[in-house]
């Protein structure tokens, strides 16, 4: 799926291109699901929650790229071998 960029810089006109694009995005990602077998109102509902799980995902961390990546944080001990039951 693609989305289009931005053709104003007026916070305005931003917030209404980026609201018509969503909303067609969503329209096609809808019937999509129901496509799928999903119904409209059980879909939205789903996509609802997980809009607001990504915002305040996005609150916490705006910048998750700049977070360091696992491979870079320091190694810890590790204390037995991994065993189940020692």
């Amino acid at each position: 799926m693609t989305f289009p960029p931005p053709k104003t810089e007026s916070p305005a006109q931003r917030f209404e291109e980026a609201t018509a694009a969503a909303r067609d995005a969503l329209e096609r990602l809808i019937a999509a699901a129901n496509e799928a077998g999903w119904g409209s109102e059980e879909i939205t509902a789903a996509l609802l929650k997980a809009a607001q799980f990504l915002s305040d995902a996005n609150k916490r961390d705006p910048d998750p790229a700049d977070d360091p990546s696992i491979s870079d944080a320091p190694a810890r001990e590790q204390i037995g071998h991994g065993e189940l039951y020692d």
